[in-house]
């Protein structure tokens, strides 16, 4: 007995887009379904471009789906591509309408994304890597998680997750690419080759805003933006262009590290904003022949770190966590595979896995939110 329509459009209900995450159904992605008596359904599928770089997965998704009906003999999927009109239908269903000044989702004072700025005094203290391995154990533990790859000159975001495909313009409107559950952009996606970017101050804010408002990044728990080393133009970039991001410090133990991580946390003062702790990367190693900790770059730059903030501050900043020396970690950057995912059992991990669950909390409640309501007098 061939199946229903009903139970095709169902079948249909349960296949994801890719890059939007949303069921294809309601994106208006589904142009037809035709159900022949001798079970065999076609249908047809609008992709968002011509070189939709996901329509080969997209296909399997969709004759997955509708083989799993009962009674369904052979699957045809037809692709087609929108129109400019069904594009920018699709961009306001998933953005609303907005006025001629876009907007920075993340800084609306109801935003409840908790924006995590990582930062670094200077280069070489493994910031890239601690922050894809946050986003990743983010992820995995289930939060909707976006990465921002804001390191313009030095981007290595792409790498260290193995992402190959390029976004996907829809309209005004970019999809960035999806790798280990994780939305990552980066400018080294929209570059040839491995070709430097020679840019000034304005344009690394301009690449920087793109990336917060053309950026399609749906309803997220935690943004997470890679900054570059030291206290530069996007570093003040964020704290214009996002207030209420929090600042998280990266640095090793020893002395000149964290003098210099203390002076790009500093900019808080300035800048008013949070820094929500510090992470001593590096340090320690263990020793392969007893249990001892080896402390081949000295000990306490990260306390000290904390503690000489939290006296400019005036507020307690924790050290949220010392993760240790692992070839492992270096590894799976250079493989594409973040050490929390592809060995999580390792000591490396399970501390980036701990300090990663109690910064991936949304924020909840009223505190920090504006309420859109007025006096009235009675």
């Amino acid at each position: 007995m061939a199946p229903s329509l009903e139970q095709i459009k169902a079948a249909l209900a349960t296949v994801q887009d890719p890059e939007i995450r949303r069921p294809i159904t309601d994106l208006g992605m589904v142009k037809s379904v035709d159900v022949a008596p001798d079970g065999v359904v076609r249908v047809g599928v609008y992709l968002t471009v011509a070189g939709c770089p996901l329509r080969d997965r997209i296909t399997r998704d969709v004759t997955a789906a509708v083989s799993k009906v009962e009674g369904v003999t052979k699957v045809h999927v037809d692709l087609d591509v929108m129109s400019e009109e069904q594009r920018k239908e699709l961009q306001a269903k998933l953005r609303g309408s907005r006025g001629p000044e876009k907007e920075i989702p993340f800084a609306k004072p109801n935003s409840t994304t908790r924006v995590l700025a990582v930062a670094s005094g200077k280069g070489g203290v493994g910031k890239s890597s601690i922050t894809v391995n946050l986003a990743a154990a983010m992820a995995a533990s289930g939060l909707k998680v976006g990465l921002i790859d804001a390191d313009i000159y030095g981007h290595s975001v792409p790498r260290m997750l193995g992402v190959t495909d390029r976004p996907t313009k829809v309209e005004d409107m970019i999809m960035p690419p999806v790798a280990h559950d994780i939305k990552v952009i980066s400018v080294g996606m929209f570059k040839a080759g491995n070709s430097p970017v020679i840019w000034r101050g304005p344009m690394l804010d301009r690449a920087l805003y793109q990336f917060l408002t053309d950026v399609y990044w749906g309803d997220l728990d935690v943004l997470l933006l890679d900054l570059p080393p030291g206290t530069g133009d996007i570093a003040i970039s964020v704290a214009q262009r996002i207030p209420t991001a929090e600042i998280l410090v990266v640095t090793t133990p020893q002395l000149a590290a964290a003098e210099v991580a203390e002076r790009a946390g500093s900019i808080a003062a300035q800048t008013h904003q949070h820094i929500v702790g510090v992470i001593e990367n590096m340090a320690w190693l263990p020793c392969p022949h007893c249990d001892e900790r080896i402390a081949v770059f000295g000990e306490g730059g990260g306390q000290a770190v904390a503690d000489a903030l939290g006296r400019t501050l005036g507020y307690e900043v924790p050290l949220l966590g010392q993760v240790p020396i692992d070839m492992r970690l270096r590894a799976g950057g250079d493989e594409g595979k973040p050490v929390v995912l592809s060995d999580p059992d390792a000591p490396v991990s399970a501390e980036l896995r701990r300090i990663a669950a109690g910064l991936g909390k949304r924020r909840t409640g009223l505190k920090g939110l504006r309420l859109d309501v007025s006096p009235v007098r009675r």
